[in-house]
């Protein structure tokens, strides 16, 4: 993604990856390639990891109550997997250098469309969501702001968002992957210092750990699941991280230290938010904190600065599908803002249309995480690796995964379209 960027979307764009030769002792099919070392690409992958996923996990428990957290060990279990079945197709072709270029691989054009449409529309949600956080949250920090246009008065959360609109403006129009995987850098520490900020409210400033919750709430779990499958959406950015590594044998170690740390995150923010505020948690726990505590205003300060951060990494991938597939003969610079324009108002647009965080986050891990972290690496894996066509318990784990995929897919999009209007 990122790039996904990819951030969660959670979503999720590597940081910064050490440039030289991969030396092997093989044949490398491309001149300029990444030399990342182990702990480069495990921070790599950390930060394509942690996104605002972790402000919404504790809603996700809420809707789906204690038992529901087996449902996110399955999630993470899964798309562990699945990542590791996309290196298996990295390491079947060495042609293969991007997400695409694995659909490609096994499906053909069509394959590649297929990826390339899914991966595209995720960030393009995913930088919807970052608008309606920042909306949210200010609107929470500054509840008596009043917006007046040419006498013309606007709701508070829309007046926010159009302001944080303008603040992204001149961000978005930025084109170095450089100067953005430096602004990306503060991912991992964004989330320790919510996680830590959101404890410390619990601990000391009298919130308290006293809900109980329910054990379980049978009609909260689908969008408890596609919230969890939202957590793990960086599969788009796997095979830019593989191919960067000094060391490709090690990349299973990498993808097992990050989904096991990223998944003790998740379960100690999905505990903590539940315990504090039990079935009244937020779509983002910023929302329940009282904004005179100290450590209130550093969760909520950290949660505003990180999307403004990220936002333009969420654009750059589309921008640069647009580019291939339209040439322009004007100047490219001018032709990229312009489209990075029009995608922020667009984007504006549909979060001012759709103003669910929560609804729209679980319909983006149902839809499209589900499908892209999921189904995709098994049916590209089973294609390439041609283990459909023998009996194993491999191709029962495979087809599991799928169903995985599948049911979280179908279900969780359903309940996610039915919430968004009902509340329309």
């Amino acid at each position: 993604m990122e790039a996904k960027n990819q951030e969660n979307y959670s979503l999720t764009i590597p940081l910064v990856l050490n440039s030289g030769d991969v030396e092997q002792g093989q044949e490398e099919y491309t001149n300029n390639i990444n030399n990342a070392s182990f702990i480069s690409t495990c921070f790599n992958c950390l930060n394509s990891l942690s996104g605002v996923g972790i402000l919404s996990i504790p809603y996700a428990l809420a809707s789906g109550g204690w038992l529901s957290l087996i449902l996110l060990f399955i999630i993470a279990s899964s798309t562990f997997y699945t990542g590791l079945l996309i290196k298996r197709c990295m390491d079947a072709d060495p042609t293969i250098r991007s997400y695409p270029d694995i659909g490609d691989r096994a499906f053909g054009k069509t394959g590649r469309m297929i990826v390339s449409i899914t991966m595209n529309v995720e960030f393009y949600l995913v930088a919807t969501g970052f608008l309606i956080l920042e909306s949210d949250n200010l609107s929470n920090l500054f509840p008596h702001v009043s917006f007046d246009i040419s006498g013309t008065r606007i709701g508070l959360k829309h007046g926010f968002l159009i302001l944080v609109a303008f603040i992204l403006l001149p961000t978005s129009c930025f084109n170095s992957m450089s100067v953005l995987s430096y602004i990306s850098a503060s991912g991992v520490l964004a989330s320790m210092l919510i996680l830590g900020s959101i404890f410390w409210a619990g601990a000391f400033d009298h919130i308290g750990f006293h809900e109980k919750g329910k054990v379980i709430n049978w009609n909260g779990l689908p969008s408890a699941i596609s919230l969890y499958t939202f957590c793990y959406c960086a599969h788009p950015v796997f095979p830019t991280l593989y191919t960067s590594m000094r060391n490709q044998r090690q990349f299973s170690k990498v993808l097992f230290i990050c989904f096991a740390l990223c998944t003790v995150t998740y379960s100690l923010m999905a505990i903590i938010g539940y315990l504090m505020f039990g079935s009244k948690a937020e779509s983002q726990i910023t929302l329940n904190l009282p904004t005179h505590h100290i450590s209130s205003r550093v969760a909520i300060c950290t949660t505003l600065v990180t999307p403004i951060a990220k936002y333009a990494l969420m654009l750059t991938p589309i921008v640069n599908t647009i580019e291939t597939h339209f040439q322009s003969s004007c100047n490219k610079k001018l032709f990229n803002s312009i489209v990075r324009t029009i995608l922020l108002i667009s984007t504006v647009i549909v979060a001012l249309s759709i103003p669910f965080f929560g609804y729209l986050m679980s319909l983006v891990g149902a839809l499209l995480s589900a499908t892209g972290s999921i189904t995709i690496p098994c049916l590209c894996y089973l294609k390439i690796s041609g283990i459909y066509k023998k009996n194993g318990i491999e191709l029962v784990i495979v087809g599991f995964v799928v169903m995985i995929g599948l049911v979280v897919g179908v279900v969780g999009t359903y309940v996610s379209l039915v919430d968004i209007i009902h509340h329309l």
